[in-house]
């Protein structure tokens, strides 16, 4: 699997690594060129990162997971270090497919305006009482945007933190308040914006101050 390091200290292995998944039609560049690496850079602070380029032959590759766990998540953990995984839009939910299959292998999630599944499935979670109350069914072993939803709805109390950021003008804003009332009002942020590169990187700057500054 492709992926440009970006060493918080040169030849000194970093005590958190934060492993990146770009959206749809994004490569990994696009983070250095949004400034990602440079946001670590300037505020000294001792976290590494792996931006990663996607292949996705379809939604739900099983691959791209895979392929995570053995090229970046397993070898990292083998250092010692804490891994998060990250992602912008449909990195996002690749990097909650993740947990949703091996989330003991992570320290914590980081999710800008995360791709949540399709209009039917978020409309049919809106409408329940609550996500305590809504049911996603058998097909939740092989339909990758159920199992995410699974997941949230079955996370434990002490489970690893998930940070969630999006743009009050963001297409998929009404899904990523799905995610939000299932989440602490600590662990969420919106900020002015749309589904762009200039939001994801205030929200990322807004995440480092927040959790590593």
């Amino acid at each position: 699997m492709r992926s440009i390091f970006s060493a918080a200290t040169p030849g000194v292995v970093a005590p958190t690594r934060i492993v990146w998944l770009p959206g749809a039609y994004h490569a990994a560049q696009d983070f250095l060129n949004a400034g990602f690496a440079e946001a670590v850079l300037l505020r000294h602070l001792p976290v590494d990162l792996s931006f990663v380029d996607l292949e996705l032959r379809y939604l739900g590759d099983d691959a791209a997971v895979h392929g995570l766990r053995a090229d970046l998540v397993l070898p990292a953990r083998k250092m010692g270090v804490s891994v998060w995984l990250a992602g912008v839009s449909l990195g996002g939910f690749i990097a909650l497919d993740y947990a949703a299959t091996f989330g003991g292998e992570l320290d914590g999630l980081c999710l800008l305006a995360p791709y949540l599944g399709n209009r039917m499935l978020t409309a049919e979670i809106a409408a329940a009482p609550r996500l305590d109350s809504w049911e996603p069914g058998d097909l939740a072993d092989t339909d990758a945007e159920r199992r995410i939803w699974r997941f949230i709805k079955t996370r434990a109390a002490d489970a690893p933190p998930i940070y969630l950021g999006f743009g009050r003008d963001d297409r998929f804003s009404a899904a990523h308040e799905l995610l939000a009332a299932a989440l602490p009002p600590s662990a969420v942020q919106v900020v002015a914006g749309g589904h762009e590169w200039r939001t994801w990187t205030k929200l990322w700057e807004n995440f480092l101050e927040s959790r590593f500054a």
